[in-house]
């Protein structure tokens, strides 16, 4: 009976997304299968995945350790040997399995190691090594390149970052570039990163390098809030700043301006200092912002079983629970609620917007205090580079004038918050009660709250009656 075995193929980097590389291999690997009249009963795929980097978890490749171990698979074949390992750790891995299975079989396409073999081990392990090292003296050799790069406010290659154009990555893409300034916008009104996350999911914005993999939350607070939107280079995650100590700007054109990107990124951070592992996901209007007319506790949306698509029944309902330290004694069917709560804060919105101006776009007014201290740190930095003072010199003055600096930039991106917090949620009182609730829950609470400190929601007594307004109680700031 032929012995089955697993193809494993891989490759490092795969720009075009087109597999092609990993293709090239498989169909080596099952003509050395056929070859030694072996069966190739599963193909191992990890494409565009790195073998060399410690934090990389290759799912193929863990899966392919686990079939070895168990005896689905009785052998591997591989291309090369550095297509399975560059990391020791990885081949030890590997040939602890052969030491527990010394019949499995073991073949690559480029040369011909025997891991059921001790000298087929020591040269699988020599190879190993020096696969390892020229990782290593690439890595370096490339992090050395793109360190100029950033230094020239180069880019350093590979898939455009999202807002700009796949085939010239110094031109913005307006379509995405809209998208990231509606986001931003969004984030300023308090819509939360999971709610924006999920609808560029379904638009299939966000990812230069689309696919079936749904887009990780921090991946989308990195595109919203990049240094890259204002033009500023970054080096390993950091803003890299000249011989001058300003920021080094990029080759590319910007999306946001330096006070839109301020803002957007104070936002994100208050709302993870004030909030820490603490979700903002509210499925209903009035959770929490209804409370129950006898116990005065707050009231959370909760879904009726009952209901169903096409069904008379009500989706949701606002009830009184024990579970929370309620009497359990009072509930309403929750869309008559909202469409009244939501009709009376438009009105009164409307009513303050006719009142009440936007405050008009103004600079930060400190800004010639903090171009000054920039200027004094560039000033000290030139002159110990020109040797007019020691080292010792500008390591005694340099601390105070970039604290002082960091705490200007800190209130200036506060200044911007607040400024364009305002403005974004300054724009509902014109909506219509159809608009209002096409917006995201989030923005919807905002805007609720902007008018209501409560709801009270009274007792209706016993029986089947319609919806009476006069039970529902706003309680308005």
């Amino acid at each position: 009976m032929a012995r089955k075995v697993g193809i494993y193929t891989r490759i490092s980097r795969d720009d075009e997304g087109d597999a092609m590389g990993v293709a090239r291999q498989r169909q080596d690997c099952e003509h050395l299968a056929d070859l030694r009249s072996w069966q190739a009963v599963k193909v191992y795929e990890d494409n565009d995945v790195s073998a060399f980097k410690r934090n990389v978890v290759r799912d193929e490749f863990e899966l392919m350790l686990q079939d070895l171990r168990s005896g689905l698979i009785q052998g591997i074949v591989a291309y090369d040997l550095d297509r399975l390992a560059r990391q020791p750790r990885d081949l030890e891995r590997l040939i602890e399995i052969y030491d527990e299975r010394p019949r499995a079989e073991f073949a690559t396409v480029t040369n011909d190691v025997n891991l059921a073999a001790p000298d087929g081990r020591t040269m699988a392990r020599v190879m190993v090594a020096f696969a390892n090292k020229s990782s290593h003296d690439a890595s370096r050799r490339i992090k050395r390149k793109h360190l100029e790069l950033a230094r020239q406010g180069r880019d350093s290659g590979g898939p455009a970052p999202y807002g700009w154009c796949k085939d010239d990555r110094t031109k913005v893409d307006p379509k995405a570039a809209q998208a990231i300034r509606t986001a931003q916008q969004e984030i300023l009104a308090g819509v939360r990163i999971g709610t924006i996350r999920t609808r560029w999911q379904e638009e299939g914005l966000g990812n230069p390098r689309a696919g079936t993999k749904r887009m990780a939350h921090h991946h989308v607070e990195h595109i919203l809030t990049s240094p890259r939107l204002v033009g500023y280079r970054t080096y390993h995650g950091e803003i890299l700043t000249g011989d001058d100590g300003e920021p080094v700007m990029g080759e590319w054109e910007p999306i946001n301006t330096l006070a839109e990107w301020e803002a957007v990124c104070a936002a994100v951070a208050e709302r993870k200092q004030q909030r820490p592992g603490q979700t903002l996901a509210r499925k209903y209007l009035l959770s929490g912002i209804a409370r129950c007319g006898l116990c005065k506790t707050k009231i959370r949306g909760q879904v009726n079983p009952r209901w169903k698509p096409g069904s008379k029944a009500a989706k949701y309902s606002y009830q009184c629970s024990v579970v929370n330290g309620g009497c359990g004694k009072v509930g309403r069917t929750g869309e008559p609620v909202d469409k009244l709560i939501v009709e009376l804060v438009l009105e009164d919105q409307r009513d303050k917007a006719a009142v009440q101006d936007v405050p008009p776009e103004q600079q930060w007014p400190r800004q010639g205090e903090l171009d000054a201290v920039q200027a004094d740190i560039g000033r000290l930095l030139e002159a110990e580079k020109s040797r007019q003072i020691t080292v010792s010199t500008l390591l005694q003055l340099l601390p105070d004038k970039e604290r002082e600096r960091d705490a200007l930039k800190l209130e200036r991106a506060r200044f911007y918050k607040d400024q364009k917090q305002s403005q974004a949620r300054a724009a509902t009182g014109d909506l219509s009660p159809t608009e209002f609730f096409d917006l995201p829950i989030e923005r919807q609470r905002e805007t609720v709250l902007r008018s209501l400190s409560a709801v009270i929601i009274h007792p209706a007594g016993r029986g089947r009656r319609t919806f009476d307004p006069t039970l529902i109680d706003p309680v308005w700031r």
